[in-house]
C-alpha cells in the first residue's frame, strides 16, 4: 500500500490531491489543514468523483491530526500564504519559513522514512530549510520548483511554435524566481528540432522572458498563485517517486560541489525515483549559462542569509 500525505489542502495542495488520485499516483492521499472542515470537505468532493472517473485512490481529509499522515511514502508540503499580486517569492519567507519547519517536524514524527516535496515558497530556501531542520539524507529532500518552470517553458515554446504542448521538449535550472530561474534555450526541441532553429533570436527571447514571469503573470491575472500548474507538477514528481520512474525532472537539490556549488538548494536535473533523488545531472553549461547559474546561486544564497535559523 502506497500512502502519500499532503500537507495543505489550499489550491495547490487540492490540485495535487487531485491529479494524484486521478493518475492513482498511490492507494491512499491524505489531505491535512489547519482550517477545520476544508481537507474534509475537498476530499469528500473529490471522493464523489471516484466512480465517475473509474478512481481506486481512496481520499481523506483531516484536521491538525498528524496521527493520520503516519508511515506516508512521500509528504508534500505546500503550507503557507500565497503570493499577491505585486509580491515576490522571497517576500514570504518570514512567514513560511516557521510554518514550514513546524510542518516538517509534526510528519517526521509519524512517517520517519517519507520522502519530502517541498512545495512552500520561496521554495528553494525552504528546500534548504528542510534540509537543516529535518537532518535527513539529500536525497529525501525534493524542491518542486524546477518541473513547474520547465512546464511552463513548454507551454510557451508550444505557442511560440504553434505546436502540440505533448511534442516540445525542455527544462528550466536555477532558482525558482522571477530574475533567477534560467530557460535552457540551447536544449529546447520539437519532436528533436532544436528550437533555435525554428524560431528567431527576438522570439525565444520573447519565450525565454515570460516563462520566468510565468508565476508573477497569473498572479496579477488571478490574484493569488496559480494552483492548476503547480498542482499537476507536484503529481508529477511524487509519482516519479513513488512509481520508482527514473524519471529526470528539473528539482531543487542541495548541490554538494555539483555544478560548482554547495551548502545551496537550486533547480537542476535530477533522476527521480524510489527514496527520492537517484543522481543529479550534471549537464555541461557553457559559458553564459555558467554566469547565469551562478548569478541565480548567488542570489538564492542571499534569501537564505534572511532564515531564522
Amino acid at each position: 500500500m502506497s500512502k502519500v500525505t499532503v500537507v495543505g489542502a489550499g489550491n495547490v495542495g487540492a490540485t495535487a490531491a487531485n491529479v494524484m488520485a486521478i493518475r492513482e499516483v498511490a492507494d491512499e492521499v491524505v489531505m491535512i489543514d489547519i482550517k477545520e472542515g476544508v481537507s474534509e470537505g475537498k476530499a469528500m468532493d473529490m471522493m464523489q468523483t471516484a466512480n465517475l472517473l473509474d478512481m481506486n485512490t481512496r481520499i481523506c481529509g483531516v484536521t491538525n491530526n498528524y496521527e493520520a499522515t503516519a508511515n506516508s511514502d512521500v509528504v508534500v508540503i505546500t503550507s503557507g500564504i500565497p503570493r499577491k499580486p505585486g509580491m515576490t517569492r522571497e517576500e514570504l519567507i518570514g512567514v513560511n519559513a516557521g510554518i514550514v519547519k513546524q510542518v516538517t517536524e509534526s510528519v517526521l514524527k509519524y512517517s520517519p522514512n517519507a520522502v519530502i516535496v517541498c512545495v512552500s515558497n520561496p521554495m528553494d530556501t525552504m528546500t534548504y530549510l528542510i534540509h537543516k531542520v529535518s537532518g535527513l539524507p539529500k536525497n529525501r529532500i525534493i524542491g518542486m520548483g524546477g518541473a513547474l518552470d520547465s512546464s511552463r517553458f513548454k507551454y510557451y515554446l508550444s505557442k511560440a511554435l504553434g505546436a502540440n504542448p505533448n511534442e516540445v521538449e525542455g527544462f528550466v535550472i536555477g532558482g525558482h524566481g522571477d530574475t533567477t530561474m534560467i530557460p535552457m534555450r540551447r536544449f529546447a526541441t520539437l519532436r528533436g528540432i532544436p528550437c533555435e532553429t525554428l524560431l528567431d533570436k527576438e522570439t525565444m527571447d520573447k519565450v525565454v522572458a515570460d516563462t520566468m514571469v510565468g508565476g508573477a503573470t497569473l498572479t496579477k491575472l488571478l490574484g493569488t498563485s496559480a494552483w492548476y500548474a503547480p498542482g499537476a507538477a507536484t503529481a508529477e514528481v511524487v509519482e516519479a517517486v513513488i512509481h520508482d520512474q527514473d524519471a529526470i525532472i528539473p528539482c531543487s537539490a542541495l548541490l554538494e560541489g555539483e555544478y560548482g556549488e554547495k551548502d545551496l538548494c537550486i533547480g537542476v536535473p535530477c533522476v527521480l525515483g524510489k527514496g527520492g533523488i537517484k543522481k543529479i545531472c550534471e549537464i555541461e553549461l557553457n559559458e553564459e549559462e555558467k554566469e547565469l547559474f551562478a548569478k541565480s546561486a548567488a542570489a538564492v544564497h542571499k534569501t537564505n542569509e534572511a532564515l531564522p535559523c
